[in-house]
């Protein structure tokens, strides 16, 4: 079935339908990653948004649900320049097609994924709508595309209830902002007792439970949205206990303490994004995926400094806060997808609890 991609601008592409043939508004973002694009479909920070593969072969190794980040896929819709409909993997569970179509996700193949990459960079990211319907007319599509915003994807995301991973040893607490579920499983595997709180959980009752520390997830959408959640924050913030944020997370402790946030133009989606440590010059290679940054230039320096840095664009990559035991990253440690160079800041936070006591 023959499928459109119309953009904001009035660009349109001419595609196959994958997935689900019904048409979705959304916002139209890429992602660089060569490998893990389960990974990408099921990350929560892809709540409301259609990506972009920029690799151009995708579904060559199936659907294998162990390594699902969530326990559904997010994105609104799913674009690719070809995709594998019969894969080859050992560990394959499904095909691509039929796991879109079975969580009615619509898609398109078969478009210039290379061009479109490039329109999303020079322009910056915009709106875009994935349809089975040609329309002589593209006033109307592209009114109702103007009028799309991303709203209200953190609480869509939250899990809904606290649940407990149990550890005989730290006892963390996790509030989950649309969390991979890498995050959790990272901080299990070094023996931590994790308790998983939803976002809208009050910072009384996460301190009520004398957590060891608290750690702040990942998460979609626009941070400066979450306005009663980063007065919860600032409590966090407020008392002694250790906190280790990561992405929106780093991004909302960055609100709840005075700066301000904005939005990248077309953000950071991928697994090969150098960030440098400004206290070693070490640079690592990161997962990302955001569209929204901290502006350096509005913290507070008795509050916090920088303490990450992109290599390629020199926007902030995490923080340091001053006389508090708390550090924040604005990539992705826990990778899935992406290289494992950054794994260490989870034994970092272990160290900050266990000098805390």
């Amino acid at each position: 079935m023959k499928a459109y991609l119309i953009l904001e601008d009035g660009t349109v592409f001419t595609g196959i339908s994958i997935g689900s043939a019904r048409e979705v508004i959304s916002e139209i973002v890429f992602n660089t990653s060569m490998t893990g694009y389960l990974e990408v479909l099921t990350d929560p920070s892809y709540a409301g948004q259609a990506v972009v593969m920029t690799y151009p072969l995708i579904g060559n190794y199936g659907i294998c649900h162990e390594d699902m980040e969530s326990l559904k896929p997010w994105p609104d819709g799913y674009i690719v320049r070809e995709l594998s409909r019969i894969p080859s993997n050992f560990r394959s569970e499904d095909t691509i097609q039929h796991f879109l179509e079975k969580h009615d996700i619509p898609g398109i193949c078969g478009i210039d994924t290379r061009a479109l990459t490039k329109i999303l960079r020079e322009k910056g990211t915009m709106n875009g709508m994935i349809t089975t319907k040609e329309y002589a007319d593209l006033s109307q599509p592209i009114s109702r595309m103007k009028a799309y915003r991303v709203k209200g994807v953190v609480m869509a995301t939250t899990t809904k209830e606290k649940y407990v991973l149990p550890g005989v040893g730290k006892r963390v607490a996790l509030l989950d902002l649309g969390a991979k579920k890498n995050i959790a499983r990272s901080l299990h595997e070094r023996g931590c007792q994790v308790t998983v709180y939803p976002a809208d959980t009050t910072a009384e009752e996460i301190l009520a439970a004398d957590p060891d520390g608290i750690m702040l997830s990942n998460g979609p959408g626009d941070p400066s949205e979450n306005v009663e959640i980063i007065k919860e924050i600032r409590k966090l913030y407020e008392s002694d206990v250790p906190i280790f944020a990561i992405c929106l997370g780093h991004q909302l402790m960055a609100l709840a303490t005075g700066a301000s946030t904005y939005k990248l133009k077309y953000g950071h989606r991928g697994g090969n994004h150098p960030v440098k440590d400004l206290e070693t010059g070490r640079v690592y290679i990161s997962s990302q995926n955001h569209g929204y940054a901290v502006d350096a230039a509005t913290l507070d320096p008795k509050v916090a400094e920088a303490a990450f840095v992109n290599v390629n664009d020199g926007t902030n990559e995490g923080l340091k806060y001053i006389g508090k035991n708390i550090f924040t990253v604005q990539y992705h440690p826990e990778a899935c997808p992406g290289p494992l160079d950054s794994g260490y800041l989870f034994d970092r936070f272990l160290k900050m609890m266990e000098v805390n006591e």
